[in-house]
């Protein structure tokens, strides 16, 4: 089975299930409600948070500390899902929240222009991928993955080097530089989706 950059889909938890077969089969179905399911609890977290507690700086650090152990949970206890992922969920809610009631004070408007941009994205991509418009080869996974962990490593860089005052500019400047940075960041996180309706659809099969 082709890999997934998601930590959390491993191909280790399918063929266990075929195994032991005590876990409920796989479909397309089941996982687009399990999952309208997890955005609902995450829409709802977000929205309470952005109403009542926008500016709760500890209160983000706290569901994002939490989110993070929830998560290492769910990956190496997959069998605990069903508790930890509404869990997840409503944190990865609180910090969004957070986040997006701080940046429209800073940039008013423009957290509806995100969301709007975000789902857009997300059903391009999925008539794109159901079309087979975009072939999911050994290749293709192998330059998602590693454009990824490039990315992921830049960010990490870039926070220590400004714990001592010297960041990484161009990855928050509005130049030319920053302007493709940033869509170059876009274009990866957006093939990541692929990957995982790819990944996801050879489960179900």
């Amino acid at each position: 089975m082709d890999r997934s950059s998601n930590p959390a889909l491993r191909d280790q938890l399918f063929y266990d299930n075929l195994v032991s077969g005590t876990a409920e089969r796989m479909t397309i179905q089941g996982t687009i409600d399990k999952t309208l399911i997890l955005l609902f609890l995450v829409v709802i977290a977000a929205a309470v948070t952005w109403e009542f507690f926008p500016d709760s700086f500890l209160l983000m650090i706290g569901a994002a500390v939490l989110g993070f152990i929830i998560a290492m949970v769910t990956i190496f206890k997959p069998e605990y899902a069903p508790v930890t992922s509404p869990v997840y969920a409503l944190l990865e809610g609180v910090v969004l929240g957070a986040i997006s009631g701080w940046m429209n004070t800073i940039y008013p408007g423009i957290v509806v222009q995100a969301i709007a941009l975000t789902f857009g994205i997300f059903v391009l991509l999925l008539i794109v991928f159901r079309m087979r418009l975009i072939r999911v080869t050994k290749t293709f996974q192998l330059v998602v993955v590693g454009a990824t962990g490039a990315i992921a490593l830049l960010y990490l860089a870039n926070i220590v080097l400004s714990m001592f005052g010297m960041p990484i500019g161009f990855i928050h400047e509005g130049g030319w530089l920053g302007i493709g940075f940033s869509l170059v960041v876009v274009v990866v996180a957006s093939l990541n989706l692929i990957l995982d309706f790819n990944y996801i659809e050879q489960g179900v099969e």
